[in-house]
């Protein structure tokens, strides 16, 4: 997701086996969960292969690696133990509560230690979610990883590491410390997106329970379940289909309903009449960098898809997992990238060019004319539409002043051309809260869903704040319209709403944390918070005014050499918010090191957006397995005279 962590030697060399062992430093916390109030220690999983998994709830990326590990923990449960390190951004992810429904909420089946002040984060020298360190049975650290798919590198040091040991007599088999939480009653359980359907019910995202969900029109009786409760992917009849954690419904022009089935990284179909589920786009697999990004819908892969919408005459995806829009069009079968690099930020233009940040909820503007976006890792409200006449700016936005930078390369060639993406509430990856008033200072924290109202403003389910926001783009004003609510994910205008004065319209709200719809009236006057403003806990790195060497770390897993065999094997691409911050080193180049200069005297701040692949192949076998690293880094850095005049990254490995 964002930041960094120790870095580098040779971006080619294998990894070393004679370096100076590291003795890992203790686990440090508030609190223990999933294990049955027992606090845990290293001594107590001596014996053992240790991984921790540095992670916290809002990250995509995440979510992704413990969906990676679950067969891996499988395989090598009898010597391997996953600890997850719960380490916060946001202020609402130190809640203890919230961490433990996160736990449950994504299936966490391994112990968790909640750090809220991130102790240990920092003792293992950490600035990426997620990181994932790994610890010998005796105790040493032999490998760290940043992003997502390194499981097949570690598994094979996992699988090394126990054969090493049981040859030394320290390797002591048994079951990791775990004890799963108590099963919970109700109807629903973190429910993720409603939608009205035409004859007065509601179709409801039960994602934690792997189902769609139909109430009655009172929003609390269960008519029909679809999908068997496993998680899984497969079509067939309403009882035997099953999802894997599905979020976003929309309701296409034929009658029928698509879901965002966000964990199988795929779209499916669904028959209002017969509960019928097929899938209609995705693969299963989750896109990686480098695969195509438009095509035939059921041969391209996706990535957390977390949103859909009827727009522009197809449907629009929000994939949370590259940070980008897609498209889907039924008509021929087809799925294109649409807005965003794939780089994580807030970056407003043209659709091609622009950065989102995990986009979350989707809605069309009462009169068609725009899409809006909740982007919640950089808290903000944005919009796409049709590009119009330089210098027509919608009343009241705040334009994209202090959210340009360097964007790398167009989206592809699907859908971006002829659409702009504009922000009109947020500051970008770190700044976050509670406040109201003219947009361009208001604050969300982490929204996930947004709704259009028939007075052409907009409702925001600002999901961390355990509000329901507005912003009406006639006056450039951002409301509170209710609090109190628990992690409200996404709302739908009661069935018959018209926004008339004397029938203020109705929502209906996804409390996700206290798994149930509520259906609030409007008010004619909204509350006014005055509000905090917040920052992420993570202390910005103190570097040098001037020259910065930036390394990042990657050494290839044992049994694996750098992919060489299409051009470089290695990419890199830096850029800052403020754009001013990079004096120069910004851009694109194929080597992981790079020297950078930075403008501005002391106490200056801003971020560091990093971006780093790298591909290996297996050094032997006629057909090698093939494997993309890769990792995003925002790095919060202050100017400070006798800072830090390098700054190294771990992508996989450890800092020489």
């Amino acid at each position: 997701m964002n930041d960094a962590a120790p870095a580098p030697t040779s971006a080619s060399s294998p990894e070393p086996r004679s370096r100076a062992r590291v003795r890992a430093p203790e686990l440090r916390g508030r609190s223990w969960i999933n294990t049955g109030g027992e606090e845990l220690s290293l001594a107590d999983l001596r014996g053992r292969t240790v991984i921790l998994d540095f992670w916290t709830f809002c990250c995509i990326n995440c979510l992704h690696v413990i969906d990676e590990l679950r067969e891996l923990e499988e395989r090598h449960k009898d010597t391997v133990v996953v600890v997850g390190v719960h380490s916060p951004k946001f202020v609402h992810e130190a809640e203890h509560a919230a961490v433990v429904d996160a736990v449950e909420r994504y299936g966490v089946a391994h112990p968790v230690l909640d750090d809220p002040e991130l102790a240990t984060w920092k003792q293992y020298a950490v600035r990426a979610w997620p990181t994932l360190v790994v610890i010998d049975p005796e105790g040493y650290v032999v490998a760290q990883h940043a992003g997502e798919g390194h499981v097949h590198a570690i598994e094979r040091r996992v699988t090394e590491l126990a054969a090493e040991h049981e040859a030394k007599g320290t390797l002591r088999r048994g079951l990791a410390p775990f004890t799963p939480p108590e099963p919970v009653a109700g109807e629903l359980r973190f429910p993720g997106k409603v939608l009205a359907l035409p004859g007065g019910t509601f179709l409801v995202s039960d994602t934690t329970r792997h189902q769609v969900v139909e109430l009655a029109a009172d929003g609390e009786t269960v008519l029909r379940r679809i999908g068997s409760g496993e998680r899984g992917l497969a079509d067939g009849a309403a009882e035997a289909a099953r999802f894997n954690e599905p979020q976003g419904l929309a309701l296409l022009p034929g009658g029928e309903v698509l879901v965002a089935d966000t964990v199988n990284h795929a779209l499916r179909r669904l028959d209002p009449a017969t509960g019928a589920v097929v899938t209609v786009a995705g693969t299963g697999a989750q896109w990686w960098q480098g695969a195509p990004t438009e095509g035939a819908a059921r041969e391209v892969a996706l990535s957390s898809p977390w949103d859909v919408a009827w727009f522009e005459g197809r449907v629009w995806v929000a994939m949370a997992g590259v940070h980008q829009l897609w498209t889907y069009d039924p008509e021929i079968g087809t799925v294109a990238a649409a807005a965003g690099t794939t780089n994580e930020g807030l970056v407003d233009g043209p659709a091609a060019e622009a950065w989102f940040a995990q986009p979350s909820g989707l809605a069309v503007a009462a009169d068609g004319s725009r899409l809006w976006v909740a982007d919640s890792e950089t808290s903000a409200l944005r919009w796409i539409e049709r590009e119009r006449a330089h210098g027509a700016e919608a009343a009241g936005s705040p334009g994209a002043d202090g959210r340009s930078g360097e964007a790398d390369g167009p989206a592809s060639a699907g859908e971006g051309g002829g659409f702009v993406v504009r922000t009109a509430v947020g500051a970008g990856l770190f700044d976050f809260g509670h406040r109201d008033g003219a947009a361009g200072q208001a604050l969300l924290q982490h929204p996930l869903g947004v709704t259009a109202l028939p007075d052409g403003s907009v409702a925001v389910c600002d999901t961390y704040n355990h509000a329901l926001r507005r912003y009406d783009p006639a006056t450039g004003e951002v409301s509170t319209l209710a609090t109190e609510l628990r992690e409200p994910s996404g709302a739908v205008l009661a069935p018959g709403a018209s926004g008339e004065a004397e029938d203020a319209p109705e929502i209906v709200v996804v409390e996700s944390a206290r798994h149930r719809l509520t259906r609030l009236r409007l008010p004619e006057d909204a509350v006014r918070v005055e509000g905090v403003a917040h920052r992420t806990q993570r202390a910005a790195t103190e570097v040098a005014p001037g020259a910065l060497r930036l390394d990042v770390v990657f050494q290839a897993p044992a049994g694996q050499k750098l992919d060489t065999r299409y051009g470089p094997a290695t990419r890199l691409v830096v850029s800052s918010t403020p754009p001013e911050l990079l004096a120069e080193g910004g851009g694109t180049g194929t080597e992981l090191h790079r020297e950078v200069r930075l403008a501005g005297t002391e106490g200056i701040a801003g971020v560091l957006h990093v971006s780093a692949m790298a591909a290996s192949c297996d050094e032997e076998g006629e057909y090698p397995a093939c494997h993309m690293h890769q990792q995003d880094w925002g790095v919060p850095v202050r100017l400070t005279d006798g800072g830090a005049d390098r700054l190294p990254l771990v992508l996989a490995g450890l800092d020489g």
